[in-house]
């Protein structure tokens, strides 16, 4: 009973982080969008790939982080979270934001005690779909 309760308290902290993050970002998405280009301005990282992902990003954040909240497709929904923090600390790392990186980790270990932990996710939509 501990792991399950564990398991769905990590689950949805990493998913109202995801999902709080995409959701505040996206009314002021132009704004988000502008403010990363110039972040990036001096790295090397081409402008023709920061644009569309400055404006994906927030709409992957809130997407993954609400799947990861009600437990539909969990697993694929934390594979795909991590493919985005990856990406995040990879541009992190080309930008020198090196404080950003230690969130970004933090984030990504909590992805994968839910992934490698994906059994003990009972209180989830996925079981639901599962006894159908």
């Amino acid at each position: 009973m501990h792991k399950k309760t564990a398991y769905i308290i990590v689950r949805m902290a990493i998913g109202l982080s995801m999902f709080g993050h995409g959701l505040v970002r996206i009314p002021k998405l132009e704004a988000f969008s502008n403010g990363i280009i110039k972040t990036f301005e001096n790295s090397m990282l081409p402008e023709f790939l920061v644009i569309p992902f400055s404006y994906v990003l927030p709409f992957a954040e809130l997407i993954f982080g609400l799947l990861l909240i009600l437990g539909l497709f969990t697993r694929v929904a934390a594979i795909a979270t991590s493919i985005v923090l990856l990406s995040l600390v990879f541009g992190s790392t080309l930008i020198e934001s090196w404080g950003n990186i230690t969130s970004q980790l933090i984030h990504i270990a909590f992805l994968v005690f839910v992934i490698q932990n994906i059994e003990e996710n009972t209180y989830a939509i996925d079981n639901i779909i599962k006894q159908k």
